[in-house]
């Protein structure tokens, strides 16, 4: 059986959420190497349906942090 895109969305949402904010942590760590490092990170994730799912997690972290 294939899943479709809500259930995939479903089945992975809370390990994205965990992934996104762990890759957020080591920004203050990083610092200026965090950007190279961090996109490095989110090219090995697969399937690329979760590496999407992280990295908009990722970018709604970074908005929060900065508003």
């Amino acid at each position: 059986m294939t899943l479709t895109r809500a259930d995939f969305h479903q089945q992975n949402q809370a390990s994205a959420c965990v992934e996104a904010r762990r890759l957020f942590e080591h920004k203050a760590i990083l610092q200026g190497a965090w950007l190279s490092w961090v996109a490095s990170q989110i090219y090995a994730l697969r399937p690329a349906a979760y590496a999407s799912m992280v990295r908009r997690e990722l970018a709604r972290l970074q908005e929060t942090s900065e508003n």
